[in-house]
């Protein structure tokens, strides 16, 4: 296909002015965690440390931060069990309902975060009788944690084929122990990437969180929003919001490296 050089500007200019709609405003948020003053005055008249320190010696800002890794890492884990064992089943095994079932477990991610939200907060509340806490922030987040990991492990497991498996079984090796020194070391790189892509998912939702959450947890994202608009947390917020920014790109960084790596190796 040739394409003009005409149309070659074009598309670099629309490239760049959409990469400046996404990234400006948060190299925004980055230069604003160092203004020092307190309304943001444009440009900056002076830098300061100052809302880092004061970001440091937050106790809310610390309370949160641990409460959004706790439920990051206990919904990662619920989604790689879950998640792995349903794109096993699914791939290896053809049963009445397949498809629907594959559409039910990527449903939750498709939906809008808020009927999600008013979902399971009906759900726990009148069907399980549960109060909103802890429990509920884990359970909720990994109704779409659990999908990130099934696409991964489902999309390795088409490219695997069942070749080795089924050489494996005709050595003698059972069930448990092909998956463990078979199946298991081929899907490893594609169980961090989605394991990496969940933890960030959770760490940085808010939406599902704000109906799942009880009146005494307060995951990074909440404590943000809730700070937001109160003078003195406002240049405070700015340091929460780069942290979280950082938080969120590493892992997706790392997960894309791991997938490019793999799908190289595959393909040679």
């Amino acid at each position: 296909m040739v394409i003009s050089p005409g149309f070659k500007w074009v598309l670099r200019i629309a490239t760049f002015v959409a990469l400046a709609v996404i990234y400006v405003p948060l190299l925004l948020v980055v230069l604003n965690s160092f203004n020092a003053s307190q309304t943001f005055a444009w440009p900056p008249e002076d830098l300061t440390l100052e809302w880092w320190r004061r970001a440091a010696d937050s106790t809310g800002v610390r309370d949160a931060v641990l409460t959004s890794i706790q439920v990051a890492l206990l919904a990662t884990l619920v989604a790689l069990v879950l998640g792995t064992m349903a794109a096993m089943a699914l791939q290896r095994y053809r049963f009445f309902g397949r498809d629907a079932v594959s559409l039910l477990i990527i449903l939750p991610i498709a939906l809008p975060g808020i009927v999600t939200g008013i979902a399971l907060n009906n759900a726990f509340k009148t069907v399980f009788g549960w109060n909103l806490g802890f429990i509920t922030i884990v359970v909720a987040h990994a109704t779409f944690c659990i999908v990130t990991v099934f696409n991964n492990v489902i999309a390795r497991l088409r490219r695997l084929g069942m070749n080795l498996e089924e050489a494996s079984a005709d050595l003698g090796a059972g069930t448990f122990a092909t998956f463990r020194l078979v199946t298991f070391p081929m899907l490893r790189s594609a169980l961090i990437a989605g394991a990496l892509l969940a933890f960030a998912l959770s760490f940085d939702e808010i939406i599902v969180t704000t109906f799942t959450a009880g009146a005494d947890q307060q995951t990074l994202p909440l404590w943000i929003f809730n700070n937001l608009f109160r003078p003195n947390q406002a240049p405070v917020v700015n340091v929460v919001a780069v942290v979280l920014i950082l938080a969120s790109v590493i892992p997706i960084w790392i997960s894309q490296r791991l997938a490019g790596t793999t799908e190289g190796l595959a393909g040679r």
